[in-house]
């Protein structure tokens, strides 16, 4: 599974090889004239550069497909084992959800750390 989102880069590998100008060329043809060539927005430049070229990290590195949709009732769960870093993937962000009132049961590990929502110095300015 190779995911934009979270990565892990050899910063001078990178450099030597040219990396951002092969990821740019293939995103200057997708916005040709002639017109788009993938979907699924930055993913797919990064998969026709590095195709063959990836290594897996540890799952707890990318505890990924938090985007579940409250609105249907497809939230998801933690996968089994340590976690390290949550990512909300996809269109489904824990900050919308709050917002909307209907967030999922692990948007409320996202919800310390939003820095425009209600907090308590808030709720006592508006007293």
């Amino acid at each position: 599974y190779f995911d934009t989102g979270v990565m892990v880069v050899d910063l001078g590998r990178w450099r030597r090889t040219g990396y951002t100008r092969r990821i740019e060329r293939w995103m200057e043809i997708q916005k040709s004239p002639a017109g788009r060539i993938y979907e699924l927005g930055s993913l797919p430049p990064f998969l026709l550069v590095f195709a063959g070229h990836v290594a897996p990290i540890e799952h707890r590195w990318n505890q990924h497909g938090l985007n579940g949709d409250n609105v249907f009732g497809r939230c998801r769960d933690l996968h089994p084992g340590p976690v390290s870093l949550l990512h909300w993937s996809g269109s489904g962000k824990p900050w919308a959800r709050l917002g909307a009132g209907l967030p999922c049961p692990l948007d409320t590990l996202w919800a310390p750390f939003d820095l425009y929502g209600p907090t308590d110095s808030a709720a006592e300015g508006s007293r």
